[in-house]
């Protein structure tokens, strides 16, 4: 009787994924019935985001980092006003739903032009070392070598927009940002000027995207 009990949840269990994986997808298409409004029209179909508005690219992003900031927008210690209203009106589970939906999608980025090659090669310079005259670490050491993102707190940048990366660094330094942990970010986006700002976020657009790597268990 025991085998038969935990065959059947762990049954319940290998399901619950393509379920979750389903709701995200319809949520993203037509909101919610509780009136949040759905994703695509500003994230795109494919999770791509707007690279001449900023809107970042969501595909493969960790699902526990994006969970998290979903509720930071709901908390206000990220301040977005569409967002504040979006996230207010999800429930827990269609948060996870549509973190677990975006981490498994696929992230081809599209083609732009590129920057200038001084300029990236400049953030290269900063996310490899830093600027140890204002105690300023790469961005490499948090993020990874490649901009691959480490563990939960610390997402991918490869591939992401490069004025989204400016919007983000300089929401840290105007203060409307308060969700990093241990107040890094606002620490190294206060030393950083706004030609650094440019440069790195240029650098990390320039870079190539990894296939998303699902975590079910959202484990770092």
């Amino acid at each position: 009787m025991r085998s038969l009990v935990g065959a059947a949840l762990l049954l319940l269990g290998m399901s619950a994924l393509p379920v979750l994986a389903a709701d995200g997808k319809d949520i993203t298409a037509r909101g919610t019935p509780d009136r949040a409004a759905s994703c695509s029209p500003c994230h795109g179909q494919n999770g791509q985001g707007q690279p001449a508005t900023g809107v970042p690219r969501l595909a493969g992003l960790n699902a526990q980092y994006f969970e998290r900031q979903l509720e930071s927008f709901k908390d206000g210690t990220r301040k977005n006003r569409i967002m504040l209203m979006i996230a207010s009106d999800l429930t827990d589970g269609e948060r996870k739903a549509l973190a677990n939906y975006y981490a498994d999608m696929a992230t081809p980025k599209p083609e732009t032009a590129p920057a200038d090659p001084a300029v990236i090669a400049a953030g290269a310079k900063l996310a490899a070392t830093g600027d140890w005259s204002k105690d300023l670490p790469g961005c490499g050491q948090c993020h990874g070598a490649a901009g691959l993102g480490v563990g939960t707190d610390f997402p991918r940048l490869a591939g992401q927009w490069a004025v989204y990366i400016e919007k983000a660094l300089r929401s840290w330094k105007a203060g409307d940002r308060k969700n990093d942990p241990m107040g890094v970010m606002a620490n190294v986006a206060n030393k950083l000027t706004d030609d650094q700002i440019k440069s790195v976020a240029a650098y990390y657009e320039s870079l190539p995207v990894a296939a998303p790597v699902h975590n079910p268990d959202n484990k770092p």
